[in-house]
């Protein structure tokens, strides 16, 4: 199947720059482009698109929002949203997440990050594999010491539904692991931890593993690592 990516950038020369590299792709091509939020958010929908390709600082509806309104329209459940960065760490990055963004990429990522971060955030299968991307989910996701008040009593309710697995899988997810790695680590295949991951993100109500993954931090269940 042809991934469909839609490009949301206010900056064109860099939108024509990655529609060359999406589109020399035999399995993916650029289905529309996008200056500000509301016409990604808008695009998003007409072209049917698969990832969208999401610049933050953008006129008008910026990319958070344009993020979050994704997100929150059924219709658009199965598109993933990949925010694009000038800053290796940024609030707004953490924010997106929360709203329903897949990941983030640098904008001076090699070619090929940026083309295999497109084909992860379709499948689905796992966070975007940059280090940075789990560094920064524990520096603003979990601030401060780590202490019971700091948890979001909510979500960390919603844990409740979980069985003992799931919540050990949940936390090989929120480390960054794949499946075949949380497979290894559990010593089970890796069709049981798809399972376990599927049953997770219905019940706690997650779009995907980046979504486990602030779930994860907001609960309390994972703490970050104080280096």
């Amino acid at each position: 199947m042809t991934i469909r990516v839609l490009l949301a950038d206010d900056q064109a020369l860099l939108r024509s720059a990655f529609r060359v590299l999406v589109d020399s792709e035999p399995d993916m091509e650029v289905v529309g482009e996008a200056s500000d939020g509301a016409e990604a958010v808008r695009l998003a929908k007409e072209r049917g698109a698969d990832v969208v390709l999401m610049d933050i600082r953008m006129p008008g509806i910026d990319g958070l929002a344009a993020t979050r309104m994704i997100s929150a329209d059924p219709a658009l459940a199965h598109v993933r949203v990949v925010i694009l960065t000038t800053f290796e760490v940024d609030d707004y990055v953490v924010q997106s997440l929360r709203a329903g963004a897949s990941g983030f990429l640098g904008k001076g990522s090699e070619p090929e990050e940026l083309l295999s971060a497109i084909r992860v955030a379709a499948g689905g299968e796992a966070l975007l594999s940059p280090a940075a991307t789990k560094g920064l989910i524990a520096r603003f996701l979990a601030q401060g010491d780590g202490a019971d008040d700091d948890r979001d009593p909510a979500r960390a309710e919603r844990l409740d539904a979980l069985t003992g697995r799931e919540r050990e899988v949940l936390v090989q997810v929120a480390g960054g692991h794949s499946n075949d790695e949380i497979a290894e680590r559990l010593e089970v295949s890796p069709l049981t931890v798809k399972t376990h991951v599927n049953r997770a993100m219905s019940k706690l109500g997650a779009r995907d593993r980046a979504q486990l993954v602030v779930i994860a931090y907001e609960s309390g269940l994972v703490r970050p690592r104080v280096e």
